[in-house]
This record gives structure tokens, C-alpha cells and sequence, in this order.
């Protein structure tokens, strides 16, 4: 990545978040790093961020809202499809992935995080309501697309049981909805 040059330094600071936590995972990051990732000063992050949190918490906003779009996508599409969506969202953004569900990592109160979770929320829960009426069906559904996702990302699961991600995902979301 070229460091920042009197453009976006918001954007330039999450893009180096991504870039750092893909490297390092999210408790590797820090805005000293994200800062010389950048070509800012140290006090760059701070005045736009606050502290490691705050860049945190906008990553996992933006990671909601690039899901709901992914989710929307696939429009009125059965389970399955949005399943697969869910599993491909978390292998091409896997930065935003590994901290949009880390409360512990963000501020919780913030109000971009809550209405960009609240957004993908409803649209899984819509996708899970074509297998169910049950909200349990969903919690059950995003369960094991979520599940499926990190055991992707991981490498926790054997090569010969896997084709690639959304074959694999569709195969699995369908043994449990057909």
C-alpha cells in the first residue's frame, strides 16, 4: 500500500488496519503501526480513531455494512444462497471478519456499529426465514455458516472433504435446508 497523501486518512488507516490484522491478527495491530502503514504521523489515527478501539469499532462497522451489502445481493434468494454469501463475505474481507464479532475489541455503544449490525442482522434473519418460521432455525442457520466460515479460515478442515468454499458451503447448508 502507498502511504497517504492529503486524501482520506480515515481510509487510509482502516485500509492499514486490513492490512495489519491480515498479517497479524487483531491483537497485533497498533496505531503506531497503522500510522507508519498510513505515512502519517503517530497522532493521525488518534484524532480520527481515539485509540486502537475506535479503529476497531469503525472496522467491524464497515465489516457489517460490506456484509448487509453482500447479504442484499443475493436478494430473495433461499437460506442456502445467503449462506454462501456469508461464507464468501468472510473469506474476501477475513480483516473485517475477525473483528466484527469481537465485542470485547469495540465499543459497543457506538451508534455506526449498531444500526450496520442491526442491517445484517435482518437481512440473515430474512434468509433464515425461508427455512423457518422459528428463530431458532435462524440462530441454527448463521450457527453453522458462521461455524463452516471459521473452520474455513482456519485450515481446521481436511482438503479432501472440501471442493472449494461455496460448493462446499451450499453442500453442507443443504444437508441441515434442503
Amino acid at each position: 500500500m502507498s502511504p497517504y497523501h492529503h486524501g482520506d486518512l480515515r481510509r487510509a488507516v482502516l485500509d492499514a488496519a486490513v492490512a495489519a490484522i491480515t498479517e497479524h491478527g487483531p491483537a497485533g495491530i497498533s496505531l503506531r503501526d497503522l500510522a507508519r502503514r498510513a505515512g502519517v504521523s503517530h497522532a493521525g489515527p488518534v484524532h480520527h480513531f481515539g485509540d486502537k478501539a475506535g479503529v476497531l469499532t469503525a472496522l467491524a462497522a464497515e465489516g457489517f455494512d460490506l456484509l448487509a451489502d453482500a447479504l442484499a445481493a443475493e436478494g430473495e434468494r433461499d437460506f442456502v444462497e445467503v449462506g454462501v454469501a456469508y461464507v464468501r463475505f468472510a473469506i474476501e474481507h477475513r480483516a473485517h471478519f475477525e473483528v466484527m464479532f469481537r465485542p470485547e475489541l469495540q465499543r459497543q455503544d457506538d451508534p455506526a456499529l449498531a444500526a450496520a449490525r442491526d442491517r445484517a442482522g435482518l437481512l440473515l434473519t430474512g434468509g433464515a426465514s425461508s427455512v423457518s418460521d422459528d428463530a431458532m432455525a435462524g440462530v441454527a442457520a448463521w450457527s453453522l455458516m458462521h461455524g463452516f466460515a471459521n473452520l474455513w479460515l482456519t485450515g481446521a478442515l481436511r482438503a479432501e472433504h472440501l471442493e472449494d468454499p461455496d460448493t462446499a458451503a451450499r453442500a453442507i447448508a443443504r444437508i441441515l435446508f434442503p
